[in-house]
This record gives C-alpha cells, sequence and structure tokens, in this order.
C-alpha cells in the first residue's frame, strides 16, 4: 500500500513541486535501477552475514519513513524538489535492501505449507496493496486538491507493518537463525549454471511480457481506451494477477515447475490481443497479461529457491531480479519504439523471443528433473 500509493502518483507529485519532466524521468527510472541493481550487493550481503531479518527489517522501514515524509515536501519552498526526489530514491533503496532477504525468509518459511502456496499467496496479498493503495491516494487528492495529505496518511499502514515484522520476529524466532542445512562455505559455493539458465528464460519471457505503460499508451493514443478509464482496466489487470498467482502457487506445488510453461504461451498472445481495434479482444489480452504477470512474479521465485542451495538463496533472488531487471529495460524500450507503427513486428518478435524462452525452460527442467532422480 505504501510504496504502489507513492508510486502512482510520483511523477505528478514532483512535477507539482516544479520537477521538469526530465528531472520526472531522471528520478524514476533512476529509482527503478537502484531497486534492481543495488540487489546484486545486499543478496550475497544477507547470505554472507545471516542477517536477512535485520535486512529485511531496515528495507521496510525505510518505506514506513520515507513514504510520509514526502508530505513534508510541499512546504519546504525550492528545497521542496531535492528532499522528494531524494526520499523518492531512498525509499526504492529499502526496496532493494530487504527484497533478497525477505524472499530468502518466505523460502524458508513456506517450507511446511509449499513454496508455490507461500510465494502465491505473498503474490496475492502484495496486489491487494498495489490496488488499495493507489486508490487510496486518488480518494485523498480527490477529496482535498493535494498531494501531501494522501502521503500522512500512508504512514498508518507503514506503522503497521512494522508492528506485524515485530510480532512476526517474536513468534517466529527460528526464521532469524541460520538454517541448519546450510554450510559454512555456502556463501562461497557458485550459483549452479540451471539457474542461469533459467534466469535467462524469465528475462526473455519479460521482456515480452511489456510494461502496461506502453500497452495503455497506444490505448489512449489511438482512442480506442479513454485515459479516464485506463486505471479501471489495470485493477482488472490487477486481479487477474492476484486469482491467477492463487491458482498456480498450488499447481506449482502439485505438478511442479512445469506449470512455468504456460507463461510464453500466454506472453504470445499479449501483443496479439491488447493491440487489437476490438475493446473485447483487448480485455482478453489485458488478462493474459495479468495472468502471464501473476505467474512471472511469484512461482518463479518458489522455482528459484530448489534451484540454488539453501545458503546462496538471497544472493540468487538479487542476481535474479537484476536480470529481470535487464529484461524488463529491453523489452519496454523496443516495445516503445515499434508500438506506434509496427505493431506486427513487435508482435513477431515476442513470438521468437517466447520461443527461445520456451527452450530454455524445458532444458531447465530436464537439468532439474535428472538432478531429482539421482
Amino acid at each position: 500500500m505504501v510504496y504502489e500509493g507513492m508510486r502512482s502518483v510520483s511523477g505528478p507529485f514532483l512535477g507539482s513541486l516544479g520537477a521538469s519532466a526530465l528531472t520526472v524521468g531522471i528520478v524514476t527510472g533512476a529509482g527503478e535501477g537502484i531497486a534492481l541493481v543495488l540487489r546484486l550487493l545486499t543478496g550475497p550481503w544477507a547470505d554472507r552475514s545471516h542477517r536477512h531479518w535485520r535486512l529485511t527489517v531496515v528495507g521496510y522501514a525505510m518505506t514506513a519513513v520515507c513514504v510520509p515524509l514526502l508530505a513534508v515536501a510541499p512546504f519546504l519552498g525550492a528545497a521542496g524538489v531535492g528532499v522528494a526526489a531524494t526520499l523518492v530514491l531512498l525509499e526504492r533503496t529499502g526496496k532493494a535492501v530487504r527484497s533478497p532477504s525477505k524472499s530468502a525468509l518466505l523460502a524458508r518459511m513456506a517450507v511446511g505449507t509449499g513454496q508455490g502456496r507461500g510465494f502465491a499467496v505473498h503474490k496475492a496479498l502484495d496486489q491487494v496493496g498495489a490496488f488499495a493503495g493507489p486508490l487510496l491516494l486518488a480518494g485523498v487528492l480527490a477529496l482535498t486538491g493535494r498531494y501531501w495529505p494522501g502521503f500522512a496518511l500512508l504512514a498508518v499502514p507503514g506503522l503497521v507493518s512494522l508492528l506485524l515484522l515485530a510480532q512476526l520476529r517474536r513468534r517466529v524466532p527460528s526464521i532469524t537463525r541460520p538454517d541448519p542445512a546450510e554450510r559454512l562455505d555456502a556463501p562461497r559455493t557458485p550459483l549452479p549454471r540451471v539457474f542461469h539458465v533459467f534466469s535467462l528464460s524469465s528475462a526473455l519471457t519479460t521482456a515480452g511480457l511489456m510494461t502496461f505503460g506502453v500497452i495503455s499508451y497506444r490505448w489512449v493514443d489511438t482512442g480506442l481506451v479513454g485515459a479516464a478509464a485506463v486505471p479501471l482496466v489495470y485493477a482488472l489487470a490487477m486481479a487477474v494477477e492476484a486469482l491467477v498467482a492463487l491458482a498456480t502457487g498450488d499447481l506449482f506445488d502439485r505438478w511442479g515447475a512445469g506449470v512455468l510453461l504456460a507463461v510464453p504461451a500466454l506472453t504470445v498472445a499479449v501483443p496479439l490481443t491488447v493491440f487489437s481495434d476490438r475493446l473485447w479482444l483487448v480485455l482478453v489480452g489485458v488478462v493474459a497479461w495479468g495472468a502471464g504477470t501473476g505467474v512471472q512474479d511469484s512461482t518463479v521465485k518458489a522455482y528459484v529457491a530448489g534451484l540454488v542451495p539453501t545458503g546462496r538463496r538471497a544472493t540468487a533472488y538479487g542476481v535474479f531480479a537484476a536480470v529481470q531487471g535487464v529484461g524488463a529495460l529491453a523489452g519496454g524500450t523496443v516495445a516503445g519504439a515499434l508500438v506506434e507503427r509496427h505493431v506486427g513486428l513487435l508482435a513477431a518478435g515476442i513470438a521468437v523471443l517466447q520461443v527461445a524462452a520456451a527452450a530454455l525452460l524445458a532444458a531447465t527442467l530436464r537439468v532439474s528433473a535428472r538432478s531429482a532422480a539421482r
């Protein structure tokens, strides 16, 4: 709720403080880069120090503090832009600090319930917050005409999240200690080749699942979907993403990682439908996009947990996120360049990428199956 609420209005908010479009682009782009690239450092740090819990709490606290403090920026005059930009970047740094450790702890906690289900429930609740946060900001903005009251109000869910973490640490102390299965030299053990092959497969799929910004830009540009209706369509995608994450989590625990083969197939369908001139077909494409994203952002983490040594999970999640980030950047850039005049070429290129992604995924499944049989 807290960080998605902030991200939903960060651009217009910075603009209201006097920032130029270039400044907004630099700040938001740098923020996303920090959130992904820094995980290459925070993941290994967590594995070497065994401070997964501490890094998780620090990361969440940075978000819970920095976002409400944005409410102060409009009252700082000319310094408001600089302060707001710094807070946005610090919040994204908090995301990078906590994410690898949080995923490693979640993989450990979900052993009893099934890791597929554990990551799926996490993703579904994440999407509830991704919907509720922006909705809260939109409501406050509609009532007051100002951004700062909404940021101040986000202090409430931020505080609740920290209280929940404190309760979790008190009631489940075992997750704060190193796993007995971890070897002392685990942080120095190289990540297996099969993990890197799977990371590349996921990056190709991520590149094909274009950002919603590119998709919605095309709708508004052609007049098929009005700008005011775009958030409603996005809400539909978020709902589909949450439901599919829950469903595929259970399927993953029952049938294994073969369920991931559905992602390249769904990805191929997205450009063939979301760029149609028929609204019903566009909505079908939105469902496909939400479904593919739901599987991609949840069940893959459960699979990664089984591909790498227990003591290297935080490192693996950091590397995995960085590789996916490169795929997202490349896919967004290519889609942005082709979406206006070359939709057919874009669809063909995505299809080729997904064939390659499916082939790499199939190879990963064969290797992991042979390893499990030994």
